[in-house]
């Protein structure tokens, strides 16, 4: 057989799995679970708060940005391949290029401007979802333990100032700075839960973090063991929570409904168990939670956490 011959049969083989690849690659891109509805949000969860759409539209630029720069490197590649491939009549060695400043100056340039552009819009993101009010509507403090979630509700239940216990011992892990944004008389109610919890509507593991919906809710998050981080999936965000040192974040809830939340940081033995739900209902449903809270005894307030430590005790000196 010729050595032409020879090359035309060896090519076949290729020209039959090329469709076969394309129909794989096809049903790759297509066989994801994914509506119409949930491909502009490329593959994050619908947001429920006003906070939300701004990590959802953070995410999809960043998206954007990574096909843009696909697109240029694969056409690219594609080119080269195409017109820059060994010719079959000439065997000659191409001419080789040693320098070329222009394309070098381009490929060092482009990628820092790309990785800025990302870090001022992630900055800017950042720093506004982290801003949080003097006086919100609502304080819970929410407590990780091995192995579930306790939450503090911080607030004024049976409405008489002189109940007030924001000073109580079980809250001294607190920092004042944080505890300014609690209401006056927060005699405060809780729940302490256990892996072995269940929503009573839904039946999902954990225990029920209860919010209102259109109102400001701020979380102080403590820990009393590890690290966990607090993670409400369609919240689009989470946060670490860290023994001795307090974070916190606001949301206001935007649709009513129960969600899925769950430990993001990898805790210990049964960090797979530290799920928890949050149900969003009316303002009035809430306030009505809450009382029936404070009449099955659940009053006062979880031990929130350890001893804040001197790192996060100098780092509170130099806040207003």
């Amino acid at each position: 057989m010729s050595p032409n011959g020879s090359d035309r049969s060896s090519r076949r083989p290729m020209r039959r799995m090329l469709p076969q690849a394309l129909a794989a690659a096809l049903v790759l891109a297509t066989a994801t679970g994914c509506t119409s509805e949930d491909l502009p949000r490329l593959g994050m969860p619908t947001p429920i708060t006003e906070e939300a759409p701004r990590i959802l539209s953070l995410w999809q630029g960043s998206w954007f940005a990574a096909l843009a720069v696909g697109v240029l490197v694969w056409g690219l590649i594609l080119w080269s391949v195409i017109f820059h491939r060994r010719s079959r009549t000439k065997v000659e060695i191409p001419t080789q290029t040693r320098y070329n400043v222009p394309i070098e100056a381009l490929y060092t340039v482009v990628p820092l401007v790309i990785v800025s552009v990302l870090f001022y819009f992630t900055a800017r993101d950042e720093s506004k979802l982290l801003e949080t009010s003097d006086k919100p509507d609502h304080v819970i403090n929410v407590v990780g333990y091995q192995w579930s979630w306790g939450f503090n509700y911080l607030a004024d239940v049976d409405g008489d100032a002189s109940t007030d216990n924001r000073t109580a011992p079980e809250l001294d892990a607190i920092p004042d700075r944080f505890m300014s944004a609690v209401p006056e008389g927060a005699e405060g109610v809780h729940v302490a839960g256990i892996p072995g919890d269940r929503d009573p509507e839904t039946g999902n593991p954990g225990p029920t973090l209860w919010l209102p919906k259109g109102e400001t809710v701020q979380f102080i998050l403590t820990s009393r063991d590890v690290i966990h981080s607090f993670w409400v999936v369609p919240f689009l965000m989470k946060q670490d929570v860290i023994p001795g040192h307090t974070n916190r974040f606001e949301v206001t809830p935007t649709q009513e409904g129960t969600f899925l939340g769950k430990c993001a940081e990898l805790c210990g033995t049964d960090h797979a168990r530290m799920l928890f739900n949050v149900k969003v209902v009316s303002p009035e449903r809430y306030q009505q939670h809450l009382e029936e809270l404070a009449e099955q005894g659940s009053t006062g307030y979880l031990p929130a956490g350890i001893e804040q430590s001197d790192a996060a005790n100098n780092a509170e000196t130099n806040n207003p």
